[in-house]
């Protein structure tokens, strides 16, 4: 048996070990880049439909309460309604309080 043949036996396993590791390697490598790439492809579709839902919600909210600008309009409305009615409320009774209170002043008890 030859001495240098079972060196070079050796020498051809130590490369093809040298090869499957650098296959392996380079086959991690991808996976972990596409592992980072489903990633990000799963959180930018994540967004997309996080933003889609709160457009659809938003949407919902202001057909039922109507737009917010129409809502400050009939609040202001209805403030200066009731504002009205308070100032004629008290104009018709303040006449009645001070004669009350001339009454009650007026009044002298013995």
């Amino acid at each position: 048996m030859d001495p240098f043949k079972g060196q070079g036996g050796i020498q051809m396993l130590l490369t093809a070990e040298q090869e499957a590791q650098h296959i392996i390697s380079n086959a991690r490598n991808l996976r972990t880049q596409r592992l980072k790439q489903a990633k990000e492809e799963a959180e930018k579709e994540a967004a997309q439909y996080r933003s889609h839902m709160e457009d659809e919600y938003q949407n919902s909210i202001s057909e039922t309460t109507g737009t917010s600008g129409s809502n400050v309009k009939r609040l202001e409305e209805e403030t200066e309604a009731k504002i009205k009615l308070l100032k004629k409320s008290t104009s018709d009774v303040s006449s009645k309080v001070v004669e009350m209170l001339l009454k009650c002043v007026t009044n002298i008890k013995i």
